[in-house]
């Protein structure tokens, strides 16, 4: 997604309803579990499960300027899931106000080993405000750190130093599955600033990312996520099988357009129109995404646009773990 920023090419896959293109969050955890627990881990992010990832966990050099800033944006954007009324301007100071306090307080505590913040640390600040408006944020919070869903509220505790580390949200819901990766995006995008310190390159791929822009917080913080993502040495992949939300965004839309590197399967006739307009595709090569069967489509990289079929062995261990049919793989008896 968005433009190649100095060379470093950013994608996106269109995928259609139906057929053999089907996606499920939990699909790549066979993969990587076949891999072996030396290669790749699963991190299962489920209501009540074990695995935590601490949604306030902020490595050095996060951020593209002021960390604090950008971190109070990630809870604003976190707050607008959970409470669906918004963020108006009182609570988007309280929350700048009580995020930089945890942190100054985390930092001047980091000599004497002194712990983490976690979501648990900021909603005790926000109770100590005056304001009525940061015991409304506080309750807003509550089920997610003192809860029954405090699975971001507390220190991690799950390994993310592997070659291949997948999360599958499936367990989550799709109530709960925009916070689930507004959560993942943060913690994938504080790996990420680790690994370009290293000097390692990361690739990132998010599926039903469409989900994060159905707020407007939440899209502002995927957004800058993704430009940060490309600045350190990654290289994001963006997967979505729900085109129409992303038409119906003008942020999405405009991220779209400038995408280097576009891969579309079988779309809805009322989606061919509108990317046909957007990319600037013609009706004779739309045919390409027009009643397509599964592994057939349309690539377009920069100006050139590359029909494809992309057939896969079935009677291979691979296809096995990969594929998303009824009857097939992990789905053989479901």
């Amino acid at each position: 997604m968005l433009e190649p920023y100095e060379g470093k090419l950013s994608r996106t896959v269109l995928r259609g309803e139906g057929g053999g293109n089907t996606a499920a969050p939990l699909d790549y955890a066979p993969l990587v579990e076949a891999m072996g627990p030396d290669m790749g881990s699963v991190i299962r992010v489920s209501a009540g499960g074990r695995d935590r990832l601490n949604a306030m966990y902020m490595v050095d050099g996060y951020g593209e300027n002021d960390p604090i800033v950008v971190k109070s944006q990630f809870i604003m954007s976190l707050v607008e899931q959970i409470d669906k009324k918004g963020v108006g301007p009182q609570q988007k100071s309280i929350i700048d106000r009580c995020a930089a306090a945890v942190y100054r307080e985390a930092e001047k505590c980091k000599s004497s080993g002194g712990a983490t913040p976690t979501l648990c640390t900021f909603r005790e600040k926000l109770l100590e405000q005056p304001e009525r408006e940061a015991k409304q944020i506080a309750l807003s919070l509550e089920l997610f750190t003192t809860g029954s869903l405090d699975i971001f509220g507390r220190e991690s505790n799950v390994d993310m130093d592997k070659r291949v580390v997948v999360f599958d949200i499936h367990g989550l819901g799709s109530q709960l599955k925009p916070t689930g990766l507004l959560v993942i995006t943060d913690t994938m995008l504080n790996r990420v600033t680790l690994n370009w310190k290293k000097g390692k390159r990361t690739h990132v791929f998010i599926d039903e990312f469409h989900v994060v822009f159905e707020n407007e917080f939440s899209a502002q913080f995927f957004n800058s996520a993704w430009r940060q993502f490309r600045k350190r040495n990654a290289y994001p992949t963006a997967i979505t099988q729900n085109v129409e939300y992303l038409l119906d965004s003008v942020q999405a839309s405009t991220m779209l357009s400038n995408s280097e590197f576009v891969i579309m399967l079988n779309q809805a006739a009322s989606d061919r129109a509108k990317l046909a307009k957007l990319l600037n595709i013609s009706e004779i090569q739309m045919r390409y995404i027009t009643n397509a069967p599964a592994g057939s489509g349309l690539i377009k990289y920069g100006s050139a646009l590359v029909p494809f079929v992309n057939k896969f062995n079935r009677d291979t261990k691979l296809y096995q773990l990969m594929t998303t049919r009824p009857g097939e793989g992990q789905f053989a008896n479901g």
